[in-house]
């Protein structure tokens, strides 16, 4: 028996890791096993959203149908873990006798971190788009560049029969429909 815990990845029904990852930390509430099974998690990211110049942010997880799960491996923690609902076993060659994630797999896995940022937008270089905020509003342009973690993008708008490179927040632009 290990007395250091380690990262386990365990395999759920789809839609159910959440259930999963809340039942474990129940149980362990409930039996005491504090010092067995240390942290469930479940690695997200946080996806800002621009549509139609209104900026939103959903969470979508990394891994479907995963938990990870650290705890020191005894016949008591695996059955606790095998045994909740929802739960289709430890991914390994044998089940029974489940592989933890090396230290590389569980930092590439995201077990350490839980939340990363992205964002995500209905338009790309080359589209056309309308500014719907600030001074230039009204005016449609065709993307010329995205900088997604500056929160910016370039757009070539034409004003008084001249092109204009103009530099505006990834929310300030909309998909021009056809």
């Amino acid at each position: 028996m290990s007395e250091t815990p380690k990262w386990y990845v365990i395999h759920t029904y789809s839609g159910y890791e959440n259930t999963v990852a809340s039942s474990i930390e129940k149980a362990v509430e409930n039996r005491g096993m504090h010092d067995l099974i240390t942290d469930v998690t479940i690695p997200v990211e946080i996806v800002r959203e621009v549509k139609n110049g209104k900026t939103r942010e959903i969470e979508r997880k990394l891994f479907p149908g995963y938990v990870l799960v650290k705890m020191i491996l005894t016949d008591e923690s695996w059955y606790l873990v095998r045994n909740t609902r929802g739960c289709t076993g430890f991914v390994s060659p044998n089940s029974n006798k489940p592989l933890p994630l090396t230290d590389e797999e569980a930092a590439q896995w995201g077990a350490e971190k839980h939340e990363t940022e992205t964002i995500e937008i209905s338009y790309k270089v080359g589209d056309s788009v309308r500014v719907c905020d600030g001074p230039l509003s009204g005016f449609v342009g065709i993307v010329d560049e995205i900088e997604q973690q500056q929160n910016r993008v370039h757009v070539i708008v034409s004003m008084f029969g001249r092109e204009t490179p103009v530099e505006l927040e990834l929310n300030q632009v909309e998909v021009v429909e056809d």
